[in-house]
């Protein structure tokens, strides 16, 4: 894996001059043309990474995803996560890479500001490239304005510079959370199908007594299982139910230790074990805060 560590460096490989600020910069997407390498294959970056692409001729594959960028597409990748592309053909440099703009800046430059600290609570950055935001024409317009006061704040660098620029960064993370919020609403027929699909996975996982061999179920494993990444699941699975994926998946474990405890001769500790447990005393202690109640003494109250 090639590891690219300054926006210099990566903006280089794109085709691109070198960045006007040491710590910030906005790449014209219609400009780019990428250099034909090896790097592409498998990387990473030492930056953030925010980008709205469109009208991009040639599929990519990002990971093991063929993904069309045609219209308006934003991406989130925070510092040191991998990443791969493929193309029809090989050779890049004088393709069309189409439309829009990518926002590089390193964590140095949040320092001493806010963002600083609430930057990992926005989970679209671990999302995966086949959940990226899809935008409205309006919202578009929206983000492609904040990408250009940004590109033009750091031509002539001055003691407000910054502050300015983490502010329009501020403000365009809100928008993506708030755009974000609405795509759950209005794909939430292809999200009910998928929590439909999360029931049968649980139902299954535990129908099969799968979690005595391979331990307890995990939000991880569930989220591969529907080829989603765990906190966009999450996400999701909020936006519909007002819960997040591990309570979905502590809810079925104790409805399914209810069966047990009412319907089998089984301990409370080969209970625990069918279910996926280490030990006896994890479950326990999950079961009461679920219920009020030992697995003792709910058992007991069907006696």
């Amino acid at each position: 894996m090639y590891h690219i560590n300054s926006i210099s460096e990566y903006l280089k490989l794109l085709s691109l001059p070198e960045p006007l600020h040491p710590l910030v910069s906005v790449a014209d997407v219609s400009k780019t043309r990428l250099v034909e390498s090896d790097v592409w294959k498998k990387f990473s970056l030492n930056f953030y990474c925010i980008s709205l692409k469109k009208d991009i001729a040639k599929k990519l594959k990002y990971g093991q995803r063929y993904y069309d960028f045609n219209k308006g597409t934003m991406t989130f990748l925070a510092p040191n996560q991998v990443q791969s592309l493929e193309f029809d053909e090989v050779k890049m440099i004088n393709e069309n890479c189409g439309t829009g703009y990518s926002l590089l800046f390193y964590s140095d430059f949040l320092q001493k500001h806010p963002l600083a600290n609430i930057i990992k609570n926005y989970d679209f950055f671990s999302y995966a490239v086949n959940e990226a935001l899809h935008l409205s024409e309006r919202e578009e317009k929206n983000i492609i304005e904040i990408f250009q006061k940004i590109a033009t704040e750091y031509q002539h660098i001055d003691q407000h510079t910054q502050d300015i620029i983490l502010s329009q960064i501020d403000l365009l993370l809100n928008y993506c959370k708030r755009f974000y919020d609405r795509q759950f609403i209005t794909r939430k027929a292809v999200n009910n199908d998928l929590l439909s699909q999360m029931e049968q996975i649980l139902n299954d996982y535990f129908d099969s007594q799968e979690g005595l061999r391979n331990g307890l179920l995990t939000v991880d494993s569930v989220a591969s299982k529907l080829n989603l990444s765990p906190h966009y699941l999450s996400d999701m699975l909020r936006s519909l139910t007002g819960q997040n994926a591990q309570h979905h998946i502590h809810e079925k474990l104790i409805e399914k230790a209810k069966q047990y405890l009412i319907s089998s001769n089984l301990s409370v500790s080969e209970i625990a074990f069918q279910l996926g447990f280490e030990y006896p005393q994890s479950f326990n202690k999950l079961f009461k805060k679920k219920t009020a109640m030992s697995p003792l003494e709910f058992r007991h109250t069907f006696n």
